[in-house]
């Protein structure tokens, strides 16, 4: 009895002196979370500041998060707990939790969508379907997305735009073939046990394969015939740049934090890979031949 009393005494002491509960698994380990560094921004649009904040996590610059809608906010809260873990960068604007930007230019007040103004085209149509169109209110609206996409470094491998939508409303059903938006897509893989709304949108065929084949709804974007609406998946598909959107219905943040991490896994992957290649000046080489004088 005496041995079995000092052997439990042993082991609560080894658990004070460790700091852990007894319940808890020898070999459970928790991963330290990185807090941000955090730059505020002020644009000039019009009459407006419109304020723009970078979440800048660990030293990690190959991946880069955008939330261009305030009102998205499931996705952003999801890849702040992603990118506390694995490093990035999320750049997000403020709106007053909405959706839709206004401001005031020449006296005349204007709205947009941020993610319709990275083409002369879209600046036209997001005006004209939002407030009205001026050729002022379009230049300053070129300005503004210039100065967006001046924040996203060379180094960025991937850029994610982060959004949500609502249920029945935007899904993967938009871009099968009785959606009004099929036209974008140039392949769509469709999982009918996954929640329609819960979506993954790239313009790079490896990310629409490998995300696909987890077995989420994933379309990918028809580079070439896309409509030129101004988004910023279109912008990127036609410079041949490698962007994803991850997407999930509003409230569903652990579904959110899913699907980013396996694509961080996917990133990670990549990377390893890429490095144990040979430098591409060695890749071909080929050792000289040596004649041997006997």
């Amino acid at each position: 009895m005496k041995t079995i009393l000092l052997f439990f005494l042993f082991i609560m002491l080894i658990s004070r002196l460790e700091g852990q509960p007894l319940h808890k698994k020898l070999n459970e380990t928790e991963t330290e979370k990185m807090s941000p560094s955090v730059q505020k921004l002020s644009l000039k649009l019009g009459n407006r500041l419109i304020p723009v904040t970078i979440y800048k996590y660990g030293t990690a610059n190959d991946v880069f998060c955008f939330n261009m809608h305030d009102n998205e906010f499931t996705s952003v809260q999801a890849a702040k707990e992603v990118l506390s873990e694995r490093g990035g960068t999320l750049m997000k604007i403020e709106n007053f939790n909405q959706r839709i930007i206004r401001f005031k230019y020449n006296r005349k007040n204007y709205s947009f969508d941020a993610n319709r103004i990275f083409s002369p085209e879209g600046i036209g149509q997001t005006l004209r379907e939002l407030s009205r169109y001026s050729i002022g209110a379009a230049l300053e609206l070129e300005k503004f997305a210039k100065r967006l996409l001046s924040f996203i470094p060379d180094s960025a491998s991937c850029l994610v735009a982060l959004h949500n939508n609502f249920n029945s409303g935007f899904s993967v059903n938009s871009y099968t073939d009785k959606g009004k938006l099929k036209q974008n897509a140039r392949e769509v893989f469709n999982n009918l046990s996954q929640d329609e709304d819960d979506i993954v949108f790239t313009t790079d065929s490896v990310l629409f394969k490998k995300m696909s084949d987890h077995g989420y709804n994933s379309i990918y974007q028809d580079n070439i015939n896309a409509k030129k609406d101004g988004t910023l998946s279109v912008y990127y598909g036609e410079k041949e740049k490698r962007y994803i959107n991850i997407e999930t219905e509003h409230g569903r943040t652990q579904q959110y934090v899913e699907m980013l991490t396996h694509l961080f896994d996917v990133l990670k992957e990549e990377k390893i890979a890429k490095s144990a290649l040979p430098p591409p000046d060695q890749a071909n080489y080929k050792a000289p031949i040596v004649a041997v004088d006997n």
